[in-house]
């Protein structure tokens, strides 16, 4: 390959590589699904978290008009825990500039129930999402095809 030839394909990848920024740019300014009911969140958590063999735990970071604006992991574990820090969860909801977040996590056994654990980090989670003006929504739990549990709805938050 001639010094020419490797100038042409060095222009062809960035012309490729600027419409590929401008269809990111795009799709990031297109506002994500509204999560306004229990219903659609269980749905949306159970699609992306059923099938996981080992603890995952997630969040679900929302706008002032509950419409999705990112869905991040932020733990992966063992098949019974996954270790989460409030840190990194301010962290990442800073960085997605949100005003409230869903919690969810799989229990890869299939039971929906929770733990003292689960709602303690919940409780923690909470408090530190509270000093940056986060609100907490709802957590859920995964397991396979049962349906998810809601915090919200048990009175756990």
């Amino acid at each position: 390959m001639t010094q020419l030839d490797g100038a042409k394909q060095q222009t062809r990848e960035d012309r490729t590589v600027y419409r590929a920024l401008r269809i990111l740019e795009q799709r990031l300014r297109t506002a994500g699904p509204v999560l306004n009911e229990p219903h659609l969140v269980r749905r949306w958590c159970q699609m992306n978290l059923a099938v996981k063999d080992r603890e995952v735990f997630c969040a679900l970071f929302l706008d002032t008009k509950h419409q999705l604006i990112a869905w991040e992991e932020l733990a992966q574990g063992t098949i019974s825990e996954a270790a989460v820090y409030p840190r990194e969860v301010v962290r990442a909801a800073i960085r997605h500039n949100a005003c409230a977040v869903i919690f969810a996590h799989n229990h890869p056994t299939g039971c929906t129930v929770h733990s003292g654990a689960d709602v303690l980090l919940t409780r923690r989670l909470k408090e530190a999402l509270q000093t940056v003006d986060v609100r907490v929504l709802d957590h859920f739990i995964v397991g396979g095809m049962a349906t998810p549990l809601s915090f919200a709805e048990r009175g756990l938050l």
